[in-house]
């Protein structure tokens, strides 16, 4: 009959007689055709919906070519749409049809956008486990080879990702050819290709046969590792980690080495970088032997080296490497080889190199033991702390638990101090804030004496510094500090000072009396709370500035369970009763809600 919708290309709107199912690819199909890209994201979002609406069937025979055919949009849609793929397996029936999801992916695998191909990669990693082993060969395949041999660059990048997901569950002579069209890629012309084929060497390798690893990667490895592009070389050594652990002790001297101590000493410090970076790994995959023999030169090298990123990334591995050596001839290592370096970097050039070493070089008290410590490292964690760079002497500082329990902290005290009030003090205030938060800690390693006589001070004036976020630590910070050291030295040390700021001429800082009364009231507990910090409270409910007053009402809110039922009734109801009738909106509006969460009403 004329003007059905099975003649027209596409699908109309039904009529009110029509064909009711055709109605959600109408819609899908407009929707794509929308201006509006947020509309348009929206519909591929929805995708599973409109699949589930149309069934396994019509999703296959209709929405998906529709997709493959008609979709060329914004980035965004198109990573939406790859990702949604990726998890469309039952939508189309199940495993057996697993690999009508192949051609919409194949289109978006060859898309010039990188997040967009990654994305498609991605999906296609997910749904090739899907595949049985026979529809890997007749489907899955055949797609990689057409990814693998395209004209575009960026399809052969996108292939390189593929070849490790398949391999494992076809037949040999089509591992021969997947093995081939890798070979191929790790040579290509475009240095994006070589680049995706290198970071993908290792995974390829840890699916192959030995044999074909020693036969083909290998000699992929060293190609890939004296490429022109530092940028394939660095790729190169990640790979570096995953082969060395596939083979045998005995081959690595021959197979791997040579490639790897040419990369420690490459002319590209970001080659020489990846190589510092990667090196407890590096490590642990050639074992002891090597490690002594070329690891620990090649390591004196990276720490010595002339480019700042290159010694900071070695000098963070310090600790680890040391770590990691064997036990019988550690601490020679250590001390001959390794700390002469590590001495040179205390007093580098460039701030990250000290800061990254300083991150690490207390873990070596551990290793080297009491003797060495106080010999050899103490002298350098004392060099650190005077370093004028704050992120130094901060590092120092964080890690200090370590040596307490090695020396115990009593060696540094001396030096601590001035350290911790210069911090305490720096004009950056996100330096003030992050030594505030080491202070629960220092304090419950120097012990209440030594606090009460050298560091109270300076947790007294925190709380009347001009960055709320520097008084707001402070107030949590004591907090820390009763729950450390117990409610009767909150009597004695803290609450007095805490309250003779309610006097202060400066509202803001009447107000931190009342934060940290909030945070200490349930640490102190009741009494305290009831004969100390209760009438101060009180007594601040006829303060002139409003901002104290709904503070006052909040307080006694917070403060009120930890009180008992007389002083609720007696002392604390009239005074909300009061500010509840206040001139000041938000005091009177604080004032009414304590009222009804204290249920004094």
């Amino acid at each position: 009959e004329p003007g059905s919708s099975e003649d027209s290309a596409e699908p109309k709107m039904a009529g009110a007689d029509g064909d009711d199912s055709l109605y959600p690819i109408a819609v899908l199909i407009d929707e794509l055709r929308n201006e509006d890209v947020q509309l348009r994201l929206n519909s591929i979002k929805k995708l599973s919906t409109i699949a589930l609406a149309l069934g396994v069937e019509r999703t296959r025979t209709e929405l998906l070519p529709f997709l493959t055919d008609t979709i060329y949009d914004e980035d965004e849609v198109l990573l939406a749409l790859a990702e949604q793929l990726g998890n469309f397996t039952m939508l189309v029936g199940g495993p057996e049809y697993v690999h009508c999801l192949l051609p919409p992916l194949e289109s978006l695998a060859t898309v010039e956008e990188t997040v967009v191909r990654d994305k498609a990669v991605e999906s296609l990693r997910k749904i090739s486990q899907e595949h049985s082993p026979v529809d890997l060969e007749v489907h899955f395949e055949p797609l990689v080879k057409r990814l693998a041999s395209g004209d575009w660059f960026t399809s052969r990048t996108s292939a390189c990702g593929l070849f490790s997901v398949c391999y494992p569950r076809v037949s040999s002579t089509v591992k021969a050819e997947i093995r081939q069209h890798f070979r191929t890629l790790c040579s290509d012309d475009t240095p994006m290709v070589r680049r995706a084929a290198a970071s993908k060497l290792g995974e390829f390798a840890k699916v192959l046969e030995l044999d074909y690893v020693k036969s083909d990667i290998i000699p992929l490895f060293t190609a890939l590792a004296s490429d022109e592009q530092d940028s394939v070389r660095l790729l190169a050594v990640e790979a570096c980690v995953s082969i060395a652990t596939l083979l045998p002790q005995e081959d690595l001297e021959t197979l791997v080495m040579p490639t790897l101590r040419q990369a420690a000493e490459d002319k590209s410090w970001r080659v020489r970088y990846m190589v510092a970076d990667k090196f407890s790994e590096l490590q642990k995959a050639v074992g002891p032997e090597i490690t002594k023999n070329d690891l620990v030169p090649a390591f004196q090298n990276l720490l010595k080296d002339c480019e700042a990123e290159v010694r900071a990334a070695a000098a963070n591995k310090v600790k680890e490497f040391c770590e990691n050596l064997p036990e019988d001839g550690r601490e020679t290592i250590i001390m001959t080889h390794i700390l002469p370096c590590v001495k040179e970097l205390v007093s580098d050039t460039n701030q990250h190199v000290k800061s990254a070493l300083a991150s690490v070089i207390m873990g070596l008290s551990t290793i080297l033991g009491k003797d060495n410590t106080i010999e050899h490292l103490l002298p350098l964690f004392l060099a650190q702390l005077k370093d004028e760079c704050p992120e130094v002497r901060l590092n120092i500082i964080s890690n200090l638990d370590c040596v307490n329990e090695v020396i115990g902290i009593r060696q540094l005290s001396q030096s601590l101090l001035p350290a911790i009030v210069e911090l305490a003090e720096d004009a950056k205030w996100r330096v003030r804030l992050a030594i505030i938060e080491y202070m629960p800690l220092l304090a419950g390693q120097l012990g209440v004496e030594f606090f009460d006589e050298k560091l109270n001070s300076l947790c007294m004036a925190w709380l009347v510094d001009h960055v709320y976020a520097i008084r707001e630590a402070a107030t949590c910070n004591l907090m820390k500090l009763v729950e450390k050291f117990g409610a009767e030295w909150a009597q004695n040390t803290i609450v007095p000072k805490v309250l003779g700021m309610a006097n202060d001429p400066n509202y803001l800082h009447r107000m931190t009396t009342l934060f940290c009364i909030n945070a200490l009231s349930e640490a102190c507990g009741q009494e305290i709370t009831t004969k100390h910090m209760l009438p101060v409270v009180l007594k601040m409910s006829n303060d002139q500035v409003a901002n104290v007053r709904f503070n006052v009402a909040k307080c006694l809110q917070k403060i009120g369970p930890v009180l008992d039922n007389n002083a609720l009734q007696t002392e604390v109801k009239p005074v909300l009763e009061k500010l509840a009738a206040d001139q000041d909106m938000d005091v009177k509006y604080f004032a009414q809600e304590a009222i009804s969460v204290l249920a004094l009403a």
